[in-house]
């Protein structure tokens, strides 16, 4: 994870399972539930990781769905039960630790909030996109911005790329006004992806 907690420098991306090249920015990951780290890797290695059983389940594609809940419930009331000491969380299964767990961006990088089993539980854990949210490779991400609380599933990867970019921009004490625009540009690509999930997939017929 930690190719996200800095700038890039220009370099060749290879998949680290078969050290194809990738070509540029987007492609897929892999998590690594043994080491808890995330792997590029190329279409055709992910695609066979998606098999049930495959390496022995040490591997987890990244799907890349982003869905959200327009009945999702959450306010301001919700996310002072929670604990929350930010803005900005994600939430994740790990199954390692047979729980779940949240982290938030800040300019140290992706720092772990303690989260109370029972509070997720009843706050969130009966939820639509709690239910439908895959262990290790799929977070919840919530925003809490000018009195609405957003909340999406989205895949683990780009959580970890949002710490990285709140890192690289990440000025006094508040973030500044860098970081600000690149979490609001960051939540807009987000909202533009994400899917209802209680509408029907369109069929392409």
């Amino acid at each position: 994870m930690a190719r996200f907690l800095a700038a890039r420098a220009p370099r060749e991306e290879r998949c680290e399972l078969c050290a194809t090249p990738l070509p540029g920015e987007r492609h897929r990951h892999l998590v690594d539930t043994e080491r808890r780290s995330l792997a590029c890797a190329c279409d055709p290695c992910a695609q066979v990781l998606e098999r049930p059983g495959a390496a022995g389940g040490r591997f987890r594609t990244v799907p890349g769905r982003c869905l959200t809940d327009s009945a999702h419930g959450i306010d301001e009331g919700t996310w002072e039960r929670l604990g929350i000491p930010v803005g900005v969380v994600f939430l994740f299964r790990n199954s390692a630790l047979g729980r779940t767990v949240a982290f938030y961006p800040s300019p140290a990088g992706a720092t772990e909030s303690e989260l109370d089993p029972e509070t997720w539980q009843s706050v969130l854990g009966g939820s639509l996109l709690a239910r439908l949210l895959e262990a290790d490779v799929e977070a919840l991400l919530l925003r809490k911005h000018e009195g609405r609380v957003e909340c999406h599933l989205v895949p683990i990867d780009i959580c970890y790329e949002l710490v990285g970019r709140m890192r690289l921009h990440w000025q006094g004490f508040d973030g500044g006004a860098e970081a600000h625009a690149e979490l609001a540009a960051f939540f807009a690509h987000v909202r533009e992806r994400a899917r209802d999930a209680r509408q029907p997939r369109r069929s392409h017929a």
